[in-house]
């Protein structure tokens, strides 16, 4: 028996001596060597391109989305060439035009702070006008303003959507 508890006791002892100087011949930090600590950097930066790819694919989707509701809403209000929606300033151009403002008040996007929050207002305003004309209460455009606060950006941000589809696709009586 001492022989087996002296063998075990010489490869705890080897184990923990191998353990050690492997990390710091490693480089390893507070006993982790480097390998694993590379691993972890690999997966890491997986996971962080993935969520990247994820991130893309979801902006391209709503912009998709928000772009064909805006076109619709335009081809239903007899604006012409309701395909221009898909460009970005000039979709706010012509936002601000259905909601009877002239297109050039877009140039206030190069007025930094204020020129934003005029366009915004301008937007409200705008989507205001656009969902009366479609027969919707122009209150929904309110709901733009909850993404200015940040516990609701998401929520206000996904009613947004819904009523936006609401007003492209459901023809109000």
């Amino acid at each position: 028996m001492k022989g087996g508890v002296k063998q075990q006791k010489m490869f705890l002892q080897t184990y923990a001596f191998n353990a050690t100087s492997q990390a710091t011949s490693l480089g390893g930090a507070n006993g982790i060597p480097e390998q694993v600590l590379s691993n972890m950097g690999i997966a890491g930066s997986l996971l962080t391109g993935a969520m990247l790819v994820v991130g893309i694919v979801v902006v391209l989707a709503i912009w998709a989305y928000t772009s064909f509701a805006w076109m619709t809403i335009a081809k239903k209000l007899k604006q012409k060439d309701p395909g221009l929606m898909w460009v970005p300033l000039v979709r706010t151009a012509r936002i601000l035009q259905l909601g009877g403002f002239h297109w050039a008040y877009i140039f206030l996007v190069l007025v930094p702070v204020l020129g934003w929050l005029a366009v915004f207002i301008l937007f409200l305003i705008s989507s205001w006008r656009i969902f009366e004309k479609r027969k919707y209460h122009g209150a929904f455009a309110l709901i733009k303003l909850g993404s200015l606060i940040p516990f609701l950006k998401t929520i206000a941000g996904i009613a947004w959507l819904i009523i936006l589809g609401l007003v492209a696709w459901k023809d109000n009586k």
